[in-house]
């Protein structure tokens, strides 16, 4: 008989290459947290916060979820630094006997299923790996991008179950060829919405503390300034909406690489009285509340985090339609989804609502409604147990035979 028979609780050993500013953190977190009540115990390992990224383990320290930092593993490839990682991962392992080994986002998915075989226990622990987006499209040259979907598609024969965030992100996976679609379970995430956008201040006092007049159409933008989130289509997006007669300011929260560049550029192109950066804020509910739409360029997503909370916050969004976006956002009634690099269509729609309060408004409380039942907390919670569940009697049974 097993200890889990005798009642002991499930070990969950859960990795993430870093507890950035995301999705991901605020995912692993939440689960490592509210699986506690369903008789699990997690392990929580999490690599090293890239220069210029903005730290989330607030979020852990406040959910009460210890971190094991794990040195050397990071967003960027290492061939020194990756496989020690890994060792030192596999150690970790055979400390912890996990159950369960679930790795969250690439580099902790390689890392994380490699040091799974190092490790070598007996029962081997079920494997599973959530993909919160990919980068087997638009990321790399030709020879990478051939690399590392090779890369992939062999991980994914040492992996018990493949987790995408939506059904689009799946369907790209599945076309890629890393694995069939009965390799896949689709687990949406689960947010904390309410305390993360409500807002009981005064709107008018925020914007009045900024110099944003109340007649101002301010389209809110949030995220990591980065060449995939394409902000530089911010910019021209801007210029097209100002050129149509709208009174605008691009609202930006969130650093990264390219801040720099998109101040200087707003400069040149003489938009920089019309963008007001405010770097990256961990309080982001005033700056939903000031919104009056909230706009995503990217070329690539998984399941927009940023977007799932602007809905929350009662907000019409504009985005591009990539990855998971239009599971998040069903065009005509929560908002609008454009092709990527589609300045024009951004700027079109944006006149649409911001000619049309009534429209927007409406758009928003169908948003907010829609995404509070839908990725709630308690939701992915519960099918990750199930999934879990599933899993551990499936192995136990084979074993068993």
């Amino acid at each position: 008989m097993s200890d889990r028979a005798n009642g002991r609780p499930i070990r969950v050993l859960r990795v993430i290459a870093r507890l950035n500013v995301g999705g991901p953190a605020l995912h692993v977190t939440y689960l490592a947290h509210g699986l506690a009540d369903r008789g699990y115990e997690t392990t929580l390992v999490a690599g090293d916060v890239a220069r210029g990224e903005e730290s989330m383990a607030f979020v852990a320290d406040r959910a009460g979820v210890d971190v094991v930092r794990l040195p050397g593993l990071s967003r960027e490839l290492s061939p020194v630094r990756d496989p020690l990682a890994a060792w030192r991962l596999a150690r970790i392992i055979r400390r912890v006997r996990p159950d369960v080994v679930h790795t969250h986002t690439a580099k902790a998915g390689a890392v994380g299923r490699a040091a799974a075989l190092l490790a070598g226990i007996r029962p081997r622990p079920v494997v599973v790996h959530t993909f919160h987006g990919h980068v087997l499209r638009g990321y790399f040259g030709r020879g990478g991008t051939l690399l590392f979907r090779a890369i992939e598609t062999a991980l994914a024969r040492t992996t018990d179950r493949l987790v995408a965030v939506s059904p689009e992100v799946r369907d790209e996976l599945v076309g890629l060829h890393v694995a069939p679609p009965e390799k896949f379970s689709v687990v949406r995430l689960g947010i904390e919405l309410e305390p993360r956008v409500w807002f009981d201040g005064d709107v008018r006092e925020v914007r009045r503390r900024h110099g944003i007049p109340a007649d101002k159409f301010v389209v809110g933008w949030f995220g990591r300034m980065t060449a995939v989130k394409r902000t530089d289509d911010l910019l021209t997006m801007l210029a097209g909406l100002r050129e149509r007669g709208v009174d605008a300011l691009l609202l930006l929260v969130g650093d990264g690489d390219d801040r720099e560049l998109l101040e200087q550029r707003a400069h040149d192109l003489g938009l920089a009285r019309s963008c007001l950066f405010l770097g990256y804020q961990e309080d982001v509910a005033p700056w939903y509340a000031i919104c009056d739409a909230v706009v995503l360029t990217s070329a690539s997503e998984g399941t927009p985090v940023t977007i799932i909370e602007a809905l929350a916050a009662g907000r019409a969004v504009v985005a591009t339609n990539v990855g998971g976006v239009p599971d998040v956002v069903e065009e005509g009634e929560t908002g609008f989804l454009v092709r990527p690099g589609d300045t024009h269509a951004l700027a079109e729609r944006l006149e649409i609502l911001a000619r049309d309060p009534d429209r927007r408004g409406e758009m928003g409380r169908t948003g907010r409604e829609r995404v509070l039942r839908r990725y709630a907390v308690e939701r992915l919670v519960a099918d990750v147990d199930e999934l879990y569940r599933e899993l551990l009697e499936t192995t136990s049974a084979t074993t068993r035979r």
